[in-house]
């Protein structure tokens, strides 16, 4: 094995071949799909008459289309039902294992697979969504791929890659109080930019970084890709480790220990050369919201929006489009900006710590007049499990809708949508125009509990001032 960074070993583990123009064939190890983005894939196999290459390494589940409200089949929406239905045929034609409505296993891909200990160390992951980035988190390399690559993936269990350079991004010090992982995504994106990460992998180190919970560092990863970066990872240590014993699809026994063994080794050497690196003290970090149409495009809430003269001159002309298009005002503060819909959901917030973190707030408190809230947990596993705790009851009690697992209002592929110019405060991954259904709603990004409190007062609000009077999130049932 070569010596170096995570992502060299797990790289160089996994090169098939060189490919004549300077590409890499690269062994895909877990390859996850949903139905989105695999229909077209199966029709090009079945076309020419190509069997899966490796069945067993692939797994399905339904996610993007999925209503929260009632998932009763047929569904309301017969495209829908139609996507849904043809990814349960070709999962039973191929030999796939689908986790399917029902199942117990169901929800966001880059929520269960983790969760089943499908995404292990060491591994390269594939998936036809942008956020397998997620999965870097358990110091694996993830990548997002297009419905071509789906169809490379399905008949040869390869892709054809270029390498990566690898940036590392040091971060000093410990999150404060009401700060969370997705703050933390969001300074690093508005800091570095979201082209910065072009052509790089991250990988995310430091003191603040080894205190994280695996979900936290799932959602640091998730959104790598917004920062342009093809893929972002954590060293595995520790705390991926207790996260995964035990699991469905983790070794076991002997196994399991020989596993850790060589889990540990993958970790980046001491003397590893990156080809960048960045540093960020954690302690300075405020809960970020963004206020224009790319994740970049964010600040501390106590801020106030950027104006002309204090941006580089090549931002400005997306800065005014971005003012325009919020009817926000250059130099007017943050904080206090009304909302309409507040989501807490998504694979970048729907795992149970980011529930807890929005129900610690919700508890004991009412939703803002007039205000739609809703909470969307990311998986099966993680409603039952929420609902065991009684956070259900937490958010029914405090005027939020409690739903059922699914994508919801990250992309709006579903009846989830914003109406009009509605304004969204959402723990979601994207600000694009159009990005929650309607092609002229807003959306400000922030983290879970963040989005709990501008549920509460109607308005964008630092959760910092509300944390005084909250009740302890280990203590949900009435």
């Amino acid at each position: 094995m070569s010596s170096g960074t995570l992502y060299d070993k797990v790289w160089d583990l996994h090169r098939v071949a060189e490919l004549p123009g300077g590409s890499t064939q690269l062994f895909v190890g877990l390859h996850l799909i949903h139905e989105v983005t695999s229909p077209q894939a199966f029709a090009a196999l079945q076309d020419k008459g190509l069997p899966v290459r490796c069945p067993e390494r692939t797994v399905a589940t339904v996610d993007h289309i999925v209503p929260t409200i009632s998932q009763k089949r047929p569904f309301a929406d017969p495209l829908a039902e139609e996507m849904l239905s043809t990814l349960e045929r070709n999962c039973a034609n191929y030999g796939i294992v689908l986790c399917g409505l029902g199942s117990g296993r169901q929800g966001i891909v880059h929520v269960i697979a983790p969760e089943l200990g499908l995404t292990q160390p060491g591994m390269t992951v594939a998936c036809g969504d942008s956020h397998t980035s997620t999965h870097g988190a358990f110091g694996a390399i993830a990548f997002g791929i297009g419905t071509s690559q789906v169809r490379d993936v399905l008949a040869s269990q390869s892709l054809a890659m270029n390498k990566l350079k690898v940036r590392r991004i040091w971060v000093d010090g410990q999150l404060g109080s009401g700060v969370h992982s997705k703050d933390l995504i969001l300074h690093v994106i508005r800091s570095l930019g979201v082209k910065a990460g072009v052509g790089y992998a991250y990988e995310f180190a430091g003191p603040a970084i080894d205190v994280l919970s695996m979900e936290e560092r799932m959602t640091l990863c998730n959104m790598a890709i917004e920062g342009g970066a093809r893929c972002g990872y954590v060293n595995p240590d520790g705390v991926t480790f207790d996260y995964l014993q035990g699991r469905f699809y983790a070794p076991t026994g002997e196994a399991w220990h020989r596993a850790v063994a060589w889990w540990s080794s993958l970790a980046s050497d001491p003397n590893a050369v990156f080809d960048d690196e960045v540093t960020f003290d954690a302690a300075s970090i405020a809960p970020m919201v963004t206020w224009g149409i790319t994740p970049g495009q964010g600040i501390a809430v106590d801020e106030s929006i950027p104006t002309a003269d204090s941006l580089e001159p090549s931002e400005r002309p997306i800065a005014e489009e971005a003012c325009r298009y919020m009817d926000l005002e250059p130099g007017m503060a943050i904080e206090g900006v009304p909302v309409d819909v507040c989501f807490i959901g998504s694979c970048t917030n729907g795992r149970l710590s980011d529930l807890k973190a929005a129900a610690a707030i919700a508890k004991g408190r009412h939703v803002a007049q007039g205000i739609k809230a809703f909470v969307v947990p990311g998986s099966e596993q993680v409603a039952r499990a929420a609902e065991a705790e009684g956070l259900d009851g937490v958010f029914r009690k405090a005027g939020f809708e409690w739903r059922e697992p699914g994508c919801s209002m990250c992309l709006a592929m579903n009846p989830d949508r914003l109406e009009g110019r509605q304004i969204s405060a959402s723990s979601s991954n994207r600000n694009f125009k159009g990005r929650q259904g309607s092609s002229r709603g807003r959306t400000l990004l922030m983290s879970p509990a963040m989005v709990a409190a501008a549920a509460i007062t109607g308005q964008v609000t630092d959760v910092r001032k509300l944390i005084s009077n909250t009740v302890p999130s280990q203590s949900f049932h009435q």
